[in-house]
């Protein structure tokens, strides 16, 4: 009969775990979910957005990690799911996430995803009379205005752009003098392209001195576009805003050029300002003007482009938000000390929820981030021009 051996240093080892006890174990994780469109028409932003997270995530990880409310150091994990840009879709994977032992959930991509999912939260924090999930949401891409107001559990960390469009259509009049008219084209079942023109640029534009001529409409995915670029021909108009999503809007683009349709100058809407345009209609996008809060020309923003690159990911106005969130995510676990435990998974997030509620200001990759009482966000951002396929700096509205 054979008898187990057990060596010296294997005794060593068990008699310090005896030791050990209940104490904190090295190398112990705490895990991020992560959420997105990776299936679609928009499925490039799910995708950037999880190789921007793994790249902060393992910035993270490489310096020692977080350290936990004990004193112990953990490592950050990274789960995404793909809600595939749809409402149900996305309540569902929420509902799962919240049954993981997940702290905190970095997402959606789409707001006719995010709006209904905030819904699903609990409405304020500590009401004890509403069964809503006691989640912490911190979103990096869903930018329909005054979204987080929802839920006191979803905070945002995206641009505004209603001041975006303000300030930008206030500069191209001062710029251009000569030019009157805007004519808009709208993807009009996207909920955040339908609201940028609807609410923001058709607001914004006529505040600015222009007149609004009219505006052509069409659907996420479409691919004609030769009715409504006639309609816009048919305008004349000195400048055309165009509040849709790279695929459409390079479709809008390519039909322009086909028609010979030539404004004095294109206004794009701040999702396209994404490598995706870019590859889809370079040459057809020369010139056009998008607001962004993203562009590499910080030490640490090339920094999460590169990362992103890692894993065949763009960093862009979306994604790179992805890293702010992973950074202050990490601030906030350590200043209210979560223990990272499978018994405090849900204490570790209402630890993080306050700790996110009490932000006043964040360290963004283009400067200091503003927070609101209402979880949303107020962010340096910059004109950006396509550029021989490029996007290139036009204007530092901070300068």
């Amino acid at each position: 009969m054979k008898h187990q051996v057990t060596t010296l240093p294997g005794l060593a080892a068990v008699a310090a775990l005896a030791l050990l006890g209940s104490a904190p174990v090295v190398g112990a994780e705490v895990k991020i979910a992560g959420f997105g469109a990776k299936s679609g028409v928009v499925r490039s932003f799910g995708v950037n957005t999880e190789a921007v997270m793994k790249g902060a995530i393992d910035q993270i990880n490489a310096a020692g990690g977080i350290e936990l409310g004990d004193g112990s150091m953990a490592k950050l994990a990274l789960d995404f799911y793909d809600d595939r840009c749809n409402a149900e879709e996305g309540i569902s994977v929420l509902r799962r996430i919240t049954g993981t032992d997940a702290v905190v959930a970095v997402g959606p991509t789409c707001s006719n995803v995010a709006e209904p999912l905030f819904g699903v939260l609990q409405k304020k924090n500590g009401d004890s009379s509403d069964s809503g999930l006691q989640m912490p949401i911190f979103t990096d891409t869903a930018i329909k205005g005054g979204l987080a107001k929802i839920s006191e559990w979803a905070f945002r960390n995206v641009p505004n752009e209603s001041e975006m469009y303000k300030s930008l259509f206030a500069w191209l009049k001062a710029e251009h003098p000569n030019l009157k008219t805007v004519y808009g084209g709208v993807e009009e079942d996207f909920a955040h392209s339908r609201f940028t023109w609807h609410k923001v640029m058709k607001t914004r534009a006529p505040e600015a001195g222009y007149e609004v001529l009219g505006e052509a409409k069409w659907l996420l995915n479409d691919t004609n576009f030769s009715t409504q670029v006639r309609q816009m021909k048919k305008a004349k108009a000195d400048i055309v805003a165009i509040s849709a999503h790279p695929f459409t809007t390079c479709g809008v683009l390519k039909e322009m050029q086909r028609q010979r349709v030539k404004p004095e100058l294109i206004v794009g809407l701040t999702s396209s300002s994404s490598m995706e345009t870019l590859q889809g209609c370079s040459e057809q996008a020369e010139g056009i003007i998008i607001p962004t809060s993203f562009a590499p020309v910080t030490d640490s923003a090339k920094q999460a482009a590169a990362a992103a690159a890692k894993y065949g990911g763009n960093a862009d106005l979306h994604s790179a938000a992805a890293w702010e969130n992973v950074m202050v995510l990490k601030s906030v676990m350590e200043s209210e000390g979560i223990m990272g435990k499978p018994d405090t998974v849900q204490a570790d997030r209402q630890k993080i929820r306050d700790g996110l509620a009490k932000l006043t200001a964040t360290t963004g990759l283009l400067g200091t981030i503003q927070r609101t009482a209402e979880g949303e966000a107020i962010k340096p951002y910059l004109y950006v021009h396509a550029n021989s396929g490029n996007w290139a700096v036009l204007h530092d509205p901070q300068q």
